[in-house]
């Protein structure tokens, strides 16, 4: 059997308000994400980071930071591959999205209120660290 065995590579951005809180996206099927998304061929993570949050939200990022502040690993949901995800922290110019099937809601939620929602793998291991 040939299978692949390989990582997409996820790039993922977190909005931290001055309550420290993590600002998420609710998709169409209710789980909450990351802001981002896949990082193309050939493709700078920074501006995959900017196209995606401009695709998903019709938001402007204004800010990313220099260097990712977390790297998690996590098993794509209905799929034998798995995301590699690189987070930056981000800041955006407002929150006047436009709700699409990747962002139908965006909330900023304390440690405390995420373990309350329907979280993606990747959300829960970056819960896992920032609670360490």
């Amino acid at each position: 059997m040939n299978e692949q065995n390989y990582y997409r590579i996820s790039i993922k951005g977190i909005v931290i308000d001055a309550d420290g809180r993590i600002l998420l996206s609710r998709e169409d099927n209710g789980k909450w994400e990351m802001l981002g998304g896949g990082l193309d061929h050939n493709e700078d993570p920074i501006d995959c980071l900017s196209r995606e949050v401009r695709e998903e939200t019709g938001l402007e990022v204004t800010y990313v930071s220099k260097a990712p502040l977390y790297f998690v690993t996590s098993k794509r949901e209905g799929k034998d591959t798995y995301l590699a995800n690189v987070i930056y922290e981000i800041k955006l110019k407002n929150m006047d999205f436009t709700p699409s099937d990747e962002c139908q809601e965006l909330r900023f939620f304390s440690l405390q209120e995420m373990h309350e929602v329907d979280l993606f793998a990747n959300v829960k291991k970056l819960l896992d660290l920032l609670e360490q």
